[in-house]
């Protein structure tokens, strides 16, 4: 499986934050917000990684993460040129996903929680599609999923004035390789973007369509707004303060055995003096 991290998109929301450069770039406490999804998609065991971004900031993520090698990944960069919906990133993206299966994770998503990294990989194996349900008490701010017991989703709504559900769709997803072709074919909504709930209910009409439920102990936030950002960095910096850090990513390569110990060492031994680069060495000493 290959996987997607589409952060494009001008961040209006987070203005004057974003006035000069990408949210995906903002620190969520100790780290750039892009360190999150993409620890997320390596933790599913996916080494070819696609950054979607524009083109004002397509350089900053190349020299941030370059070529992904010293993680023991690929990670190759495309631009979306507009904002046209989620859905594009599957035509962006079509000649690098080839004839694989593919994962999509919003850039500004943030998933923590136990048991997660068994719960990503097993994602992996999707015949169709699979999108995720995450009990929130204010349905209505987001995109719904309803569904029987046997997961199989019943209906998608974005934003419902009577949700069906308490169930809210997080911005990740996993898809069979017949994406490319149903995003291809999809029209632009009213609004002039390809959207993910239209290639979703594709899925859903071709009875294919499946939703796996992150269970109470996984944390979610979707950091687009400002209250978002801060209760996230809030969040990451709690639970460092008493146990490992979150979505280190030299320390996921190497705990998914992308890297070994002496790749670590090497990576490690050319960062700059910081508390960063101290916790990295003691996972190096085994401390």
């Amino acid at each position: 499986m290959k996987g997607i991290i589409l952060a494009g998109g001008s961040g209006t929301r987070l203005y004057p934050l974003t006035s000069t450069f990408s949210k995906q770039l903002l620190p969520i406490y100790n780290k750039p917000l892009i360190y999150y999804p993409l620890s997320t998609l390596m933790l599913a065991g996916i080494k070819d990684i696609l950054i979607i971004s524009t083109e004002n900031d397509k350089d900053s993520f190349k020299n941030l993460l370059g070529d992904g090698s010293k993680f023991g990944c690929n990670f190759v960069y495309k631009v979306q040129k507009k904002p046209n919906g989620i859905g594009q990133a599957f035509i962006i993206g079509k000649d690098f996903i080839s004839d694989s299966k593919v994962a999509l994770i919003l850039g500004d998503n943030i998933f923590y929680g136990s048991g997660i990294r068994k719960f990503l990989k097993t994602s992996t194996k999707v015949e169709g599609a699979y999108i995720f349900a995450y009990e929130v008490q204010d349905p209505k701010r987001f995109g719904v999923v309803e569904f029987d017991k046997n997961n199989n989703v019943l209906s998608i709504e974005e934003k419902p004035l009577n949700p069906r559900s308490n169930f809210a769709i997080p911005g990740l997803y996993f898809y069979d390789n017949n994406v490319v072709e149903i995003a291809k074919n999809i029209s632009p909504s009213e609004r002039g973007e390809y959207e993910i709930t239209d290639i979703n209910k594709e899925y859903l009409k071709n009875k294919s369509l499946k939703v796996r439920i992150f269970n109470r102990g996984t944390t979610w936030f979707d950091t687009g707004t400002f209250e978002s950002l801060s209760d996230a960095s809030h969040f990451i910096r709690l639970n460092e303060q008493r146990q490992k850090k979150i979505s280190c990513i030299e320390e996921v390569a190497y705990k998914m055995k992308f890297i070994s110990k002496n790749q670590l060492s090497n990576l490690v031994h050319g960062y700059k003096e910081s508390e960063y680069k101290n916790y990295l060495l003691n996972i190096i000493s085994g401390l």
